[in-house]
């Protein structure tokens, strides 16, 4: 009996010694292959130039490449449901913002809902939208373009990237708050830039990464930024809240996962995504995009999506924009 139990002891030992370097092996095993990262809008959107940034800085902490797809359909929400209905191996990953992860559930039915359907993994920043119009429009500064708007209401139009995107909640908003009517027209992200640039409508929302190149090259000006703080790239351009209208919803890109993602495989992740955002390519990209660096873990960006899925869902009931 003396020597089962010693035997039984020590096979208990020896498993407990080996299972630490079992999850040690597990977690050297991943990846293995190339990881798709889905994007909820088109090439050259800011959805699109973060996620080729973070790839690109990611290739020295994950040893195997990120391959970006985009899929701009359905106001970026087919990205996600369909990122979150792979197999959950940690080989298909979703880029996620604020409106396809905390809007869109809310005004269309979806596959998913709040960040308890789906593994949030890591936020890598938050980014605030800008209203543009093309250089040689009749507009200079955001007074111009409101007083015109409040003297023709229904008239003026914007372009947004898809209804119930957060630059579509900023245009409600500064309807509302400023007592303007525009005609509203959708785009897929970023194509409502073009639009703006080529004249298909008088203005658009849209990211600063969206617009950073027509700026540079004189196509299209800054009249004004729903942030708490003025652009970088046109800093003597005031933010709407400095004229009256606290208009600051902003975004996020954030990397999230399919329900059921090993633990190992999101904590693989969430400890390369850490070192990444501090990679100076990634630094610079954001500096010169507009975007600031905003890294959060898997805990804190659970109840940060918690908290915005709860309120901006009750958001788009008082737009009435909701579908269901």
């Amino acid at each position: 009996m003396k020597r089962f139990g010693i035997f039984r002891l020590s096979a208990m030992m020896l498993g407990f010694t080996l299972l630490p370097g079992s999850c040690i092996a597990q977690q050297k095993s991943y990846p293995e292959k190339p990881i798709t990262l889905l994007i909820p809008y088109g090439v050259g959107g800011a959805s699109d130039q973060l996620a080729r940034a973070f790839a690109e800085a990611a290739k020295k902490h994950l040893y195997q490449p990120i391959v970006v797809v985009n899929r701009p359909e359905a106001s970026g929400t087919r990205a996600i449901a369909d990122a979150l209905a792979s197999t959950p191996d940690g080989y298909t990953l979703a880029l996620g913002t604020v409106a396809t992860l905390t809007v869109q559930p809310h005004r269309i039915h979806l596959p998913y809902g709040g960040p308890d359907t789906y593994v949030p993994v890591a936020k890598l920043v938050t980014e605030h939208n800008v209203l543009i119009v093309r250089t040689d429009a009749r507009w200079t500064t955001a007074q111009q373009f409101l007083e015109d708007a409040r003297a023709h209401p229904g008239t003026l139009s914007v372009g947004v990237p898809g209804f119930a995107t957060i630059a579509h909640l900023n245009v409600e908003q500064l309807q509302i708050l400023a007592k303007v009517h525009f005609k509203v027209v959708s785009f897929d992200a970023p194509l409502q830039v073009a639009g703006a640039v080529g004249g298909q409508v008088d203005a658009a929302v849209a990211a600063p990464a969206a617009v950073v190149s027509q700026i540079k090259q004189h196509k299209a000006i800054l009249l004004g930024v729903f942030d708490e703080r003025r652009s970088a790239l046109a800093p003597n351009v005031p933010t709407f809240k400095e004229l009256g209208f606290a208009i600051t919803f902003g975004s996020i890109g954030a990397i999230v996962a399919p329900r059921g993602t090993p633990a190992y495989i999101v904590t693989t992740l969430n400890e390369a995504i850490r070192r990444v955002v501090a990679e100076p390519s990634f630094i610079s990209f954001a500096d010169n995009t507009g975007s600031t660096i905003d890294y959060e873990g898997p805990e804190a960006l659970a109840r940060e999506l918690r908290q915005a899925y709860k309120e901006n869902g009750e958001l788009i009931r008082v737009l009435g924009l909701t579908q269901k």
